[in-house]
């Protein structure tokens, strides 16, 4: 059976001419520049190029500007550029129609953010126009050629980031040293970008350095800077012990700089780790003005590893060390060799403060029936030990006079003289060996051999330096105390006991100078 088509003309309608305002919706456009450092110059002249509406003729029907920038912020990464994410943020909000910006280079670094994020405004239906490379990413063909663009920025990315590493390296080599002392207590720049003193700060740092010296933890330490008002390196008011801990094993505050401590392992999300010897170091001496003497330094740093160590006591318990209070380690049992414990005790009724072998109170296999001292009596007795190297001090003088006489002789500086120029040595042969590309291996080797031998001697003289000084301290202070010592001072005998040894009938005194005293019951 044949079908018969009906076909219906449908006529064309004449439909009113629009004005050319009304033809198209204006376009609500948002500008985007990143300056990749903070010269004033680069940030001002992009602003200027934003804010003429002639940059390009997509710009003729906006119908409302927006300008985003971030200033000194890389473009491998998305995490610190703020106005790059409050951009998106407006985009997604459906607050812009249309995003402008000068290149790729200048929109991403990083190929995966580039494609993610115009990906994602395409999903929207909102545009990113590049200026330089005139790309749209709503054309046909503009993922693609911003596939190859952003690659090529990615690369020209990596390329920046390896000609900045090969010029830091060469200032290292010169001993030119670059420091953030935005967070750095003690320091700040000169308008020559040298480090220079800040004397208010290096006070502090040297009371950090005093206090820990003396005995007080990093937590004493911390509490009492708080309780004094005293704001950190960031300008806050809470301090922290790992605070306490940076500063006094800083080598700057020596004068010294210790250069590439950390590397970065990915230019796109500069991740930085632990420079374990995969990348050179450099140790750079006397490069700027120091708070703290060398060989303060070196004793904090003995002080460091001392309190470090876990002891194992003759009950065989791990023992570290304390600064509750003054006697604090200082207290030792004649019968077992075990620490004396502060305790509060209340005998029928009775409350004083005593000292027990740990021994005792801990009730373990090693059993000790060491006598308990009230605390009132060994002030009494180390007043009376103080006052018995008064009494004697022309006999005590000629024991510290000798003393003193056999550190003296004690001298470390050959050793690290001869150290010192084997690392000259081995310095320009490792250069040799670097411009012949040869292997330097065992050279390197020997460096860090060489320089943990050096830090060994170091610390080996300043704690030598300590013991002179504190025979000095006992000698000035025989010398300059005419009259008994009538009350027990605590600060005191923190700078002169080292040990009190507890035994059935005496007490054994034992000074920081060296000195011994026994005191009867």
């Amino acid at each position: 059976m044949k079908l018969n088509a009906n076909v219906t003309v449908i006529p064309a309608r004449n439909h009113k001419r629009k004005s050319p305002d009304e033809e198209k919706p204006k376009l609500r456009v948002a500008a985007y520049c990143r300056v990749s450092t903070d010269s004033d110059e680069q940030a001002s002249s992009t602003m200027l190029k934003l804010n003429t509406t002639h940059r390009s003729s997509v710009v003729i029907q906006t119908g409302s500007w927006q300008v985003f920038a971030d200033d000194g912020i890389s473009g491998t990464n998305t995490k610190k550029r703020e106005e790059f994410n409050r951009l998106i943020d407006e985009c997604m909000a459906g607050n812009v129609d249309m995003v402008i910006t000068k290149s790729i280079s200048r929109f991403a670094r990083n190929t995966l953010d580039c494609l993610q994020y115009i990906r994602q405004l395409k999903d929207k239906n909102i545009a990113v126009f590049f200026e330089k490379e005139n790309i749209n990413s709503m054309d046909s063909k503009g993922e693609v050629m911003l596939t190859i663009m952003a690659s090529l920025a990615q690369q020209e990315s990596q390329s920046l980031n390896q000609n900045v590493k090969l010029g830091l390296q060469y200032r290292y080599q010169q001993g030119v040293i670059q420091v953030n002392c935005k967070w750095f207590l003690g320091y700040t720049k000169d308008e020559n970008k040298k480090l220079v003193i800040v004397p208010e700060e290096a006070e502090i740092v040297k009371r950090i350095y005093r206090e820990y010296l003396e005995g007080a933890s990093m937590l004493k330490i911390v509490r009492g800077l708080e309780a004094d008002g005293i704001k950190n390196g960031a300008g806050r008011d809470k301090w922290h012990t790992s605070n306490i801990n940076q500063i006094l094993r800083n080598e700057k505050y020596i004068g010294d700089a210790f250069l590439q401590k950390t590397y970065t392992v990915d230019f796109l999300t500069k991740k930085r780790v632990k420079n374990n010897g995969l990348v050179p170091q450099y140790y750079v001496e006397n490069s700027h003005e120091a708070i703290i003497p060398r060989e303060i330094f070196m004793q904090v740093q003995e002080e460091l590893i001392r309190r470090r160590i876990v002891h194992t006591s003759p009950n065989g318990k791990k023992r570290t060390y304390s600064s509750n209070h003054c006697f604090s380690q200082m207290i030792v049992c004649g019968t077992c060799g075990e620490v004396f414990r502060r305790v509060h005790w209340n005998n029928r009724g009775k409350k004083s403060i005593v000292w027990r072998c740990v021994s005792r109170l801990e009730n373990t296999g090693l059993f000790c029936n060491a006598r308990t001292v009230q605390e009132s009596a060994i002030e009494q007795i180390l007043i009376k030990a103080i006052n018995e190297t008064l009494g004697e001090k022309d006999t005590f003088l000629s024991i510290l006079e000798n003393n003193i006489t056999t550190v003296i002789s004690q001298d470390n500086n050959q050793a690290q003289t001869i150290i010192e120029k084997r690392l000259e040595e081995l310095q320009a042969e490792l250069l040799k060996l670097a411009s012949t590309k040869s292997d330097y291996e065992d050279v390197a080797d020997e460096i860090y051999t060489l320089r943990e031998e050096k830090q060994k001697v170091q610390v080996d003289s300043a704690s030598k330096d300590e013991i002179k000084n504190r025979i000095v301290e006992m000698s000035t202070f025989l010398k300059k105390q005419h009259t008994s010592i009538t009350e027990y001072d605590e600060v005191l005998v923190s700078r002169l006991i080292e040990k009190v040894t507890i035994h059935e009938d005496k007490f054994t005194m034992e000074f920081k100078s060296g000195l011994t005293v026994d005191i009867g019951e």
